[in-house]
């Protein structure tokens, strides 16, 4: 039981780490980057569906990005969504692609995408962290109720603690490597 409440625990650290991975992803620096659009949702016959969905990208230039959609009639709704998304990118339609030119980033906008990706970070070791308190309470309570000892209730707290710190220190390390790429000029 100890094993499976350790495993669980590990398994929901991992989907944490891999969503600050998605969030970082989609917060953008000067190249532009199909991962920016990856939370944009497009009103599509009137259900909110995923860009990448849609539609498929191109990169011909370092700043400028190419979407195809697969259904042309979706034209004018992905050109909606990508202009009313925080990307900060203005798309322009020419009936058959949507062109993203991505402008320079200001030092000021920089710093701003900076305290985003802090927050973001923040948000996934705070969800570690409760992923590491769920499970201790689970580990208590089988203690508790007899089906281990305290020794190996000792030792699966000590196990999930470096799960923890191993996962917290993953986090940190995405985030600096993020904050780094956003402040390259």
């Amino acid at each position: 039981m100890i094993e499976d409440t350790l495993l669980e625990a590990e398994e929901k650290m991992d989907k944490a780490v891999e969503v600050a991975k998605e969030d970082f992803a989609s917060i953008r620096t000067g190249r532009a980057n199909p991962g920016l659009f990856a939370k944009v949702l497009v009103e599509y016959y009137g259900s909110p569906t995923p860009l990448q969905q849609l539609a498929s990208f191109a990169v011909p230039e370092a700043r400028t990005l190419l979407i195809t959609p697969f259904d042309r009639t979706s034209l004018n709704d992905i050109e909606r969504a990508l202009s009313n998304s925080d990307v900060g990118a203005n798309p322009s339609n020419d009936g058959n692609v949507i062109r993203v030119v991505m402008p320079e980033l200001t030092q000021e906008r920089r710093r701003e995408y900076v305290k985003i990706v802090r927050s973001k970070g923040e948000d996934a070791k705070i969800s570690i962290r409760n992923i590491r308190r769920r499970a201790k309470d689970e580990l208590d309570k089988i203690v508790k109720d007899g089906d281990a000892g305290e020794d190996e209730g000792a030792r699966a707290e000590k196990e999930l603690d470096a799960l923890t710190k191993a996962h917290t220190d993953n986090v940190d390390e995405l985030l600096k490597r993020k904050e780094t790429e956003l402040l390259e000029v």
